[in-house]
């Protein structure tokens, strides 16, 4: 791989053989070096491939500017994401979660705490990710000497939910929003305790998780149903009445309409989280899970 620029004494960019632009990491591999020199592989600790060279760009400017040890908590985080939790991350998080950590590092120093207004909602709807938040809090707390708290866990959750369903942080707050006002709606609605440890609630939680995605990324299903959609009203009245009140909450909330299709789809999860109502027919198996 041929040296574009040197970041610092363990940290450059260059060009690998398909002349994509790389960040390469490894001891000493900066130092004195110069643009078009040929990195010998033994020396490579680490290649960082982010989507494109624009990507790439951003992540050499940022590292320009941040220690070398938040890369080296981000990069252990994203490793730990990948390989125990085993999610598929989009690259991005190199630059997101390095910058995250780098920007809550510096509040640190200041003395200066940050409450996520979302801390609940991200333990409850994203357990997974945010055991990867609390380990990142231990890495900072490992490698960098700071005790971060709870909220900042959080935080690094939806980091790594925006690079699991490739979707942007306001996107990401706004499914976790909705997610938490459609449980809500259902809850009061049925007038009845839902059983979060339940697995039919995982997968509410998990549909209503997808269905957010499809809304902020505009690729709501086709509203071709060829009459799921009426059978399911008729067959379940009641939770249909409550998926369209959901329906309209995010029309009036986000200015988003979801098909027919979408609403009979959540009525069957809505039927299938009451106790007792887990036994019925798989409707959505058959049609295919959404």
């Amino acid at each position: 791989m041929k040296i574009i620029k040197v970041i610092n004494n363990n940290v450059v960019s260059a060009l690998d053989k398909d002349a994509k632009e790389v960040v390469i990491m490894g001891k000493g591999i900066g130092f004195q070096a110069k643009p078009g020199q040929i990195v010998e592989e033994g020396r490579v600790e680490k290649v960082f491939r982010l989507e494109d060279e624009k990507s790439a760009g951003q992540f050499a400017e940022l590292l320009r500017k941040l220690p070398e040890e938040y890369l080296r908590v981000s990069d252990e985080v994203i490793r730990y994401a990948k390989s125990v939790i085993g999610l598929k991350l989009n690259p991005s998080i190199y630059i997101t979660l390095t910058d995250h950590i780098g920007f809550a590092a510096e509040r640190y120093k200041k003395g200066m705490n940050f409450d996520n207004p979302l801390l609940v909602e991200v333990k409850t709807f994203y357990p997974a990710e945010f055991q990867i938040g609390k380990y990142a809090l231990k890495m900072v707390e490992e490698k960098l000497g700071m005790k971060l708290n709870e909220d900042e866990a959080a935080s690094v959750a939806l980091h790594v939910v925006n690079a699991e369903y490739d979707t942007g942080v306001r996107d990401t707050m706004n499914i976790t929003c909705l997610i938490r006002d459609a449980v809500d709606i259902v809850r009061e609605y049925l007038n009845i305790e839902l059983q979060e440890e339940s697995l039919h609630y995982a997968r509410f939680i998990t549909h209503l998780k997808f269905l957010g995605q499809r809304i902020f990324t505009g690729q709501m299903l086709g509203n071709d149903d060829n009459g799921f959609g009426e059978m399911i009203s008729r067959m379940y009245p009641v939770e249909y009445a409550c998926s369209e009140k959901i329906a309209h909450y995010i029309k009036m909330r986000y200015e988003h309409e979801i098909t027919d299709e979408e609403t009979a789809y959540l009525a069957v999860h809505i039927r299938r989280i009451q106790p007792d109502q887990g036994s019925d027919a798989d409707l959505h198996q058959e049609k295919g899970e959404k």
